[in-house]
């Protein structure tokens, strides 16, 4: 086998990636994790899991990845901190370009995730961190006794718009559709609610206010009634985009998103993805972690495999 810097490099340190690199250090594989952040992901801003096996009363997303990195730690898994810019697949043996140097390995696991996504409307980009937000657990507090606006339907809005109701006083959630996506139980919750008030069938087309916002613009996709909703600020959830940019087309995508086999191969043989960046029917931890546990032991089998 060609000597590299590593067997294996793990790209991305949320669940899928902290369960790749114990199941990879536990195989006494020459491993690293590199996270361009600290370990944890978009589950460090999640305020309450609830649906992992393992913690009948729920635990908070910090706590839970906290103790996903301890257990990994535990195996001797080398983390590192360093942004990756790059992967170069053209070779049996994979180069990865980080911010200041550039290591080799055999095989690699993409567990990257994804980011929220943005609705595109006027303002957006101007509020950012000045009224829009993407997470209610760091920045409801900042609300308190207001009134916000929360754009989505699925799991995540609903959960999140209830928790805002700890803070503010008021949040219209704003959704596109006649009915809530979420699961039932967090649909009760949001329904019997009485801070919460549902704006159906209808978007955001914008964003008012001088140093921060006063108002979203409002559109009724039925009636096309428009209306400014006072508020002050507003939180958004309408799903996900896949954090690959960087991967250019060094592996095949759909819509940015990995396509990967049963046993999480990409394209590319020696590179393997896992979690929410790949294409999936189901982004929940649950799914990320099994993922991850078959992509570890698809990456312990091709190295196996490899000529020494």
């Amino acid at each position: 086998m060609t000597k590299t810097d590593y067997d294996l490099v793990i790209i991305g340190g949320g669940p899928a990636g902290l369960t790749a690199g114990m199941y990879a250090a536990r195989a006494r594989l020459n491993v690293v994790l590199i996270e361009m952040a600290a370990p944890g992901g978009q589950v460090l801003v999640t305020d309450w899991v609830e649906n992992y096996p393992g913690f009948p009363e729920g635990i908070t997303g910090f706590d839970l990845v906290d103790k996903m990195a301890e257990q990994a730690k535990k195996f001797d898994l080398e983390i590192i901190t360093d942004e990756v810019m790059s992967l170069d697949t053209s070779n049996p043996v994979k180069k990865i370009k980080l911010s200041e140097k550039e290591i080799t390995c055999h095989a690699v696991i993409i567990t990257t995730g994804a980011s929220p996504k943005k609705l595109g409307v006027p303002g957006e980009s101007n509020f950012f961190g000045k009224g829009i937000s993407f997470c209610a657990t760091c920045d409801a507090p900042f609300f308190k006794e207001k009134t916000v606006v929360a754009v989505g339907g699925g799991d995540t809005a609903v959960q999140e718009a209830v928790f805002l109701t700890k803070f503010v006083n008021k949040v219209y959630l704003v959704h596109r559709r006649d009915e809530l996506r979420a699961t039932k139980i967090l649909q009760e919750r949001a329904f019997a609610n009485d801070k919460i008030e549902f704006v159906w069938d209808s978007v955001v087309t914008g964003f008012e206010g001088l140093f921060g916002i006063d108002g979203v613009n409002v559109k009724n996709l039925k009636t096309n009634e428009e209306k400014k909703i006072a508020a002050d600020g507003c939180f958004i959830w309408v799903g996900i985009d896949p954090n690959t940019t960087w991967l250019g087309d060094s592996v095949e995508t759909e819509y940015g998103f990995i396509v990967v086999n049963d046993h999480m191969e990409t394209s590319v043989p020696g590179v393997f993805a896992a979690g929410d960046v790949r294409k999936t029917p189901l982004k929940q931890i649950v799914t990320a972690v099994g993922d991850s546990a078959i992509a570890a032991v698809s990456a312990e089998h091709y190295l196996d495999n490899l000529e020494r």
